[in-house]
């Protein structure tokens, strides 16, 4: 073991905090499967995020097509409306992922969920899709959150 990942050991191992597979449900992945979904940080689930900071948001999937761009759509669903929700990067092929998507692949797109201060402390689910070139999600997943203060 090196020495960089000692320390990823040994900080995990103290308590601080790392990334959790994240409980998540699939809403109709039509062109992938999603694998594993990590959100950084969560120490609880749901994941209370906190307002003023990012989040780290990682999604290992395997695509069944080829496509040559990935676009991300989110909402946060509240008593089941969807809301859009904005991200800094909608741009799937700029966010861990290298484009074009080739079939029977492994990718881990990875982003950031800022929660801006002046969101309300709220309980609500994020509904996050990664669509491919023709609009059909790569992975569609949804997970719950609690907005704290």
């Amino acid at each position: 073991m090196n020495v960089q990942t000692g320390l990823v050991v040994l900080v995990c191992l103290m308590g601080f905090t790392c990334a959790e597979p994240v409980k998540f449900k699939d809403c109709g992945s039509v062109s992938g499967k999603v694998v594993i979904v990590d959100i950084s940080p969560c120490a609880v689930q749901p994941c209370q995020l906190k307002k003023g900071q990012s989040y780290g948001v990682n999604v290992t999937f395997t695509s069944d097509v080829q496509s040559q761009t990935s676009t991300a759509v989110i909402h946060g669903v509240i008593a089941g409306v969807p809301v859009p929700y904005p991200i800094p990067n909608e741009d799937g092929c700029k966010s861990g992922i290298k484009c074009p998507i080739q079939p029977q692949q492994t990718y881990n797109y990875v982003n950031e969920l800022p929660v801006k201060p002046e969101y309300p402390a709220i309980k609500l689910v994020v509904k996050w899709e990664l669509r491919d070139d023709n609009k059909k999600d790569l992975f569609c997943i949804l997970f719950p959150v609690q907005i704290v203060s």
